[in-house]
């Protein structure tokens, strides 16, 4: 299980070195793409099919279903760490995440989120501000 924060800096060159802690859990081959709020999100090339749950079963004429994966899996791409546990992020997806030179790796439970620090801090500040009605909210969906 990948579980806490740990911060990173985006090289001259693009690169970033992937938390060592998380590197032990995932691997060192990566599947990295878009995630729904502005950050992107990494699993282990073992484990890609994390990024289907909710439209498996699903036909191939259900829009929804086909929408979701042309996002996830249409922005994926397959990573593999260096010797020192770096990889490149490729533009398209720091570009779609705003990142520039701090980011912040979160990991939640089966994949990190990747995020530009500042996005995160504002994010985080929202989600501190609301937590309690969206756990809520999440009781009653049962």
């Amino acid at each position: 299980m990948v579980i806490g924060q740990h911060e990173g800096i985006l090289g001259e060159k693009k690169q970033i070195a992937f938390p060592k802690k998380f590197r032990e859990i995932l691997g060192d081959t990566l599947i990295i793409t878009k995630g729904f709020d502005g950050h992107l999100i990494i699993v282990s090339k073992n484990h890609w099919e994390t990024l289907l749950e909710g439209t498996e079963g699903k036909p191939f004429t259900n829009n929804e279903s086909r929408q979701t994966q042309r996002f996830l899996l249409g922005n994926a791409t397959e990573i593999t760490l260096d010797g020192k546990g770096r990889f490149v992020l490729p533009d398209y997806l720091r570009e779609y995440a705003g990142i520039s030179k701090e980011v912040i790796f979160a990991g939640i439970k089966r994949f990190v989120e990747v995020w530009d620090k500042k996005r995160w801090v504002d994010a985080q500040q929202k989600l501190s501000e609301n937590i309690i009605s969206i756990t809520e909210k999440l009781g009653r969906d049962e």
